[in-house]
């Protein structure tokens, strides 16, 4: 039992750096993943576009398949574990990368989350590439302390949770964020 618990939470961990890889490589390398850089880079044009549910699985199924194909003959148990906590890390991942586009923070880590991931979209798009945990970021020297965040006049519908009623930035946002 104990074997299960430390395979899922090595695969919540593997999820991170799964996570950091894909958005940095794939995301964003010209040389690797192609149509994950294409729909990738138009999410940071148009901060609004997701993927559709049916792209997503053209990539995590075959990762997700070739973990378990590598990890369940080898630790059993403990490797199908292991590939679980990735699943559920990567189901968290995109439920927290949606809310931080269309849902105001509910918590501190919330609060750190969306200034780390609009810092990346807004201002460096080299640095902050994880977007549930900045481990990776920090081990790779990738990891930038976000200042306050410059969002365009443009993108700013895209996080009408950052407005008021006036649509200036909320008084709790001040000095997080800024309108250009």
């Amino acid at each position: 039992m104990i074997g299960i618990g430390i395979g899922f939470i090595v695969g919540l961990l593997l999820w991170t750096l799964l996570e950091y890889v894909l958005h940095r490589f794939a995301g964003h390398d010209r040389r690797l993943g192609k149509h994950v850089r294409k729909e990738h880079l138009m999410h940071h044009a148009q901060p609004d576009h997701f993927s559709t549910l049916a792209k997503k699985l053209v990539l995590a199924v075959p990762v997700v398949g070739a973990l378990a194909l590598v990890l369940v003959p080898i630790f059993g148990a403990a490797g199908a574990a292991c590939v679980a906590g990735v699943v559920v890390g990567w189901t968290f991942y995109e439920r927290l990368h949606r809310a931080t586009h269309v849902r105001g923070p509910k918590s501190r880590y919330g609060r750190w989350a969306r200034r780390h991931h609009l810092h990346h979209h807004f201002e460096d798009s080299n640095t902050n590439h994880g977007v549930t945990s900045p481990l990776w970021d920090w081990a790779f020297g990738t990891l930038a302390a976000p200042g306050e965040v410059r969002v365009p006049r443009r993108h700013v519908r895209c996080f009408a949770w950052l407005l008021g009623d006036d649509a200036r930035i909320k008084a709790e946002y001040e000095g997080a964020y800024r309108l250009v």
